[in-house]
């Protein structure tokens, strides 16, 4: 296979910070840096570091100078690549603190590969704190801090201890966090201050947020870009929370028959405001089409008659015969208002064309009256759709997942978003830098079929390079949009992943081992026996693991102080069950676990995600200093490991290939994970009737 020779960062966490597309960029600035000596040293770096993007803009040769000088006092200190790395860091924050002040950010609106560089102007900072009032001023505990005032730093300081941003989520999209795991102290130790913006980070990355470049001590700071970028996410996450089929139903009427709804399903919610919006203005006679939230709304005219529409009691027609736009936005905000649209933008914000502001203005007209009919047929069409077309559970995790990478595409849908092949080429470039052979790629929007193919089969190369399991599995079956062979090479990806930063562990590095499954496992029996605890799991899926007592006890052994065993349940009935894995699910985040399962997962004992939360918890522990290197490499006995390494594999997937435009028939596809043990495994999986049985068989 073809490919081109990564950058690689010896610094996981540093090289998390960047695309393998701007490590490249990156290399070549530092190397052109390099004096008449070889080396590269802070002086020679003003000079270079102030072309890169994001930096020419703001800073000066002479700011950046100073910047550096504050860290390294002597210009001929060397710099290798990794300090490089971590200047351009600190000045993008830089850059980001002098920026703040600048307005009509897109922050809002695009989910992008950093928040360092948010910009908030004062108009939406107004509507972030309104809106924080407005829906936590009942809130016990943030009551005695509310209302903020949004010409004061009230926002700023309220943030430093990670509550109002744990609230938040939850506002955002209910029951994300188990709040009793939320440290609400009047004053917090900066321990405590410090887990609860782990918990809200995790957290965020878990509803959709992304977080890259954001840390801890960036929200202990208040730093007022990186909290207005992570605030503006969490907000328009939950004014668009109801813009799909699932939470609306009715929104099936914007299409005019059912072979348009698997588009629809596509959209993003942004996408799908836009089109709720546009039918709407064609049914009130609207010429224009509107394309975006910035200009196609600055004369407030199609705001006038969308209202008219939604609230013809309240029809104003001096809105339309307005000669000025400020006179007949403000007519819209009167009309909006007495349907409950509260006054959190103002004309001049209208007539500026302030995307962020406008999306959410919108979207509170959208959730105050929709507009939609209430046609049985259509509706129930959208209700018998099936779940895992609207939204799996696995389908959500993955994206997620995905977009927790940093990676510059947003997925809104997998299914949808990986069939032209880029987003699973950035996401492989990703994790296995230089894999990537990007003069064979075409980078959306791709109009020749066959260009998505060729994209996928580098896909299906590159997944048999790092050895998954892709019995005839081609490139076309992306293109289709096979969901189960989707599904099946994301788990391997993920898998992958962990796999390889427990593998890249200093320990394990030096070893040279590879980390099993089945390692995970004996690590995770062993850790919470030498804690004390009786509790033992066989496999991943032991149904003892449904009550949560397993894990939490393995949470308690890795950090004894972070479970409070006074709000654990004996897991026997199912709100019991639910109540621990919650629970599990919070405290495990505020521990320091990028995790993406829900509370579902655990009760009925989802085995992939349950090697996923144990691999996590274990990464988090092998990373603290306390930890024995040696700890993983005891043993249990065979016949669970074996059984470990079994169950956990991929069922085989049989599934039939859509016809293409190359060639025809079917294709029966077969996924079983490569595991090391000394047995010869073997798996079969029948599925009939829409149900599967699975028989596994030891040699």
């Amino acid at each position: 296979m073809s490919s081109f020779v990564g950058v690689l960062v010896s610094d996981p966490w540093l090289q998390s910070q960047f695309t393998q597309v701007e490590l490249r960029g990156l290399k070549s600035n530092y190397l052109s840096a390099k004096g008449d000596s070889g080396h590269v040293t802070v002086g020679n770096l003003p000079p270079v570091m102030v072309k890169l993007k994001g930096l020419h803009e703001v800073l000066t040769e002479e700011e950046i100078s100073a910047i550096l000088n504050a860290s390294y006092p002597d210009d001929n200190h060397e710099m290798d690549f990794e300090a490089y790395l971590r200047a351009c860091l600190e000045l993008q924050a830089q850059a980001g603190n002098k920026r703040g002040s600048v307005k009509n950010s897109s922050s809002f609106l695009k989910a992008t590969t950093t928040t360092l560089l948010h910009t908030i102007g004062e108009s939406e900072q107004g509507f972030f704190v309104a809106h924080i009032n407005g829906y936590l001023g009942d809130d016990p505990f943030l009551k005695n801090y509310l209302p903020l005032d949004p010409a004061s730093d009230d926002l700023f300081n309220l943030a430093k201890d990670g509550v109002l941003l744990c609230k938040m989520i939850n506002v955002a999209v209910p029951g994300t966090i188990d709040e009793r795991a939320i440290n609400t102290k009047r004053v917090l130790n900066p321990w405590e201050r410090n887990e609860n913006h782990t918990l809200c980070l995790n957290s965020a990355k878990a509803i959709g947020c992304t977080v890259v470049n954001i840390g801890t001590q960036d929200l202990v700071e208040g730093r007022p870009h990186l909290v207005l970028g992570l605030i503006s996410q969490i907000i328009k996450i939950q004014l668009l929370a109801d813009l799909n089929l699932k939470k609306t139903p009715q929104l099936v009427e914007l299409i005019d028959d059912s072979q348009d709804a698997e588009e629809l399903l596509g959209l993003s919610p942004e996408k799908m405001l836009l089109k709720w919006l546009n039918f709407h203005l064609k049914r009130a006679g609207y010429k224009k089409t509107v394309t975006n939230f910035s200009s196609d709304l600055k004369d407030g005219e199609a705001y006038a008659h969308l209202l008219n529409v939604l609230a013809p009691e309240h029809c104003n027609p001096a809105a339309l015969d307005a000669k000025d736009p400020t006179e007949r936005a403000k007519m819209v905000l009167d009309h909006a208002e007495k349907i409950n649209c509260k006054r959190f933008v103002t004309s001049k914000d209208i007539v500026e064309g302030s995307a962020n502001l406008n999306l959410g203005f919108i979207a509170q007209i959208f959730h105050e009256r929709n507009g939609l009919s209430t046609d049985c047929r259509k509706i129930s069409f959208a209700e018998m759709m099936p779940d895992d077309v609207l939204v799996s559970r696995e389908e959500r995790a993955f994206r997620l997942w995905i977009n927790s990478l940093g990676i510059t595409t947003y997925v809104n849908n997998v299914f949808e978003d990986v069939r032209n092949g880029w987003v699973l080429l950035e996401v492989l470039d990703k994790l296995s830098p230089g894999s990537v052979n990007w003069r064979q790629a075409t980078k959306p929007p791709i109009k020749m079929p066959f260009r998505k193919v060729e994209n996928c089969n580098q896909i299906i190369e590159i997944g048999q390079h790092l050895k998954f399991s892709l019995v005839n599995v081609a490139g076309n079956d992306f293109v289709q949009g096979n969901k189960k062979l989707i599904l099946a090479y994301l788990w391997q990806l993920m898998r992958f992943n962990l796999l390889q930063l427990l593998k890249n562990l200093r320990y394990h590095h030096s070893q040279g081992k590879e980390v099993t499954d089945a390692d995970i496992l004996k690590w995770a029996n062993n850790k919470v026996k030498s804690a004390g605890r009786v509790s033992r799991i066989e496999s991943f899926r032991d149904k003892n693991l449904s009550n949560g007592i397993f894990f939490l006890e393995l949470l308690s052994s890795v950090e004894p102080r972070v479970v409070n065993w006074n709000l654990v349940t004996k897991g026997e009935s199912d709100d019991e069950k639910r109540l621990n894995a919650i629970y599990i699910i919070s405290v495990a985040r505020k521990l320091g676990c990028s995790i993406f399962l829900l509370p579902e997962d655990i009760m009925e004992v989802n085995q992939k995600m349950i090697l996923i939360l144990t691999a996590s918890i274990m990464y988090w522990s092998l990373q603290q200093p306390s930890e024995e290197p040696d700890q993983c490499e005891s043993c249990v006995d065979d016949s669970s490991i074996h059984r470990a390494a079994s169950e956990i594999s991929i069922d085989d997937i049989t599934s039939e290939k859509a016809p293409s435009d190359w060639e025809d028939g079917s294709l029966t596809a077969s996924f079983i994970s490569n595991i090391a043990s000394d047995d010869a495994i073997s798996e079969t999986s029948e599925i009939e009737n829409g149900s599967s049985t699975t028989t596994t068989i030891g040699g």
